[in-house]
C-alpha cells in the first residue's frame, strides 16, 4: 500500500512516521499548508521538515502555496470557522494529489495533535475519501504525541509555538494583548 502523508509540520510527523514504518506501510510525505503565516514561519515550518525528509530518507513532495489572503478571504468575517476551512483546504488537495499521482490512500499527520478538533479531521478525511474514490488511511496517532513532541525537542528541530494561522498566532498573546488594548497617554 502507497500512501501519501499530508504533513503539517517535522515535529508532528516524527511518531506518525514511526508508527507507519513499525506498520511497513510505504509513504511519501506531502507539504501543503498554505494557512501557515506569516511567511517566515511558514518557510521554517517547511524548511525544518524537508531537513528532516532529508535525514529520515523519505520522499517529500512540497505543493507551496502561500495563502494568507485566500485563507482571510475564505474564513472573514467568521473567524470562528477558520479550523474548520483550514482542515478542509489541506485534505481537499491531499486526497485530489494522492489520487491523481496513483496513490493507495492518503493520511495525515493533523490526527496526532491533542490540540485539533479529531472528529472534523476524520469527517473532512472520509468526506474526500468519497469524493476522489481512495482510501483514507486513519490511524489515532494521538497516543505517540508526547513522545514524537519529545523526539522532536532531541532532534533539535524548531518547535512552533501556535497551530499556524495568523489568528492562532494572535490567541497566544490573547492575555497580553488584553493587557494593553486601550489608550494610553505619554507625556
Amino acid at each position: 500500500m502507497s500512501t501519501l502523508l499530508h504533513i503539517c509540520c517535522a515535529p508532528c510527523s516524527v511518531a506518525c512516521i514511526e508508527q507507519l514504518r513499525e506498520e511497513k506501510i510505504e509513504f511519501d510525505g506531502f507539504w501543503y499548508n498554505p494557512t501557515i503565516h506569516p511567511f517566515t514561519e511558514y518557510k521554517l515550518r517547511r524548511d525544518t521538515l524537508c531537513d528532516f525528509a532529508r535525514e529520515e530518507h523519505f520522499k517529500l513532495i512540497l505543493d507551496d502555496e502561500y495563502g494568507l489572503r485566500k485563507f482571510a478571504s475564505a474564513t472573514y468575517p467568521t473567524f470562528q470557522n477558520r479550523c474548520s476551512y483550514c482542515y478542509d483546504w489541506r485534505l481537499s488537495r491531499t486526497a485530489e494529489y494522492a489520487k491523481q499521482n496513483g496513490y493507495d490512500s492518503f493520511s495525515t499527520t493533523l490526527l496526532i495533535s491533542p490540540y485539533q478538533n479529531h472528529e472534523l479531521i476524520v469527517e473532512l478525511a472520509n468526506k474526500y475519501a468519497e469524493q476522489y474514490g481512495i482510501e483514507f488511511l486513519y490511524r489515532d496517532f494521538r497516543p505517540r504525541f508526547r513522545d514524537g513532541q519529545s523526539k522532536a525537542r532531541e532532534k533539535g528541530m524548531y518547535m512552533q509555538k501556535y497551530c499556524g494561522c495568523v489568528f492562532s498566532e494572535e490567541e497566544r498573546y490573547q492575555k497580553k494583548i488584553e493587557k494593553i488594548n486601550g489608550i494610553s497617554v505619554i507625556e
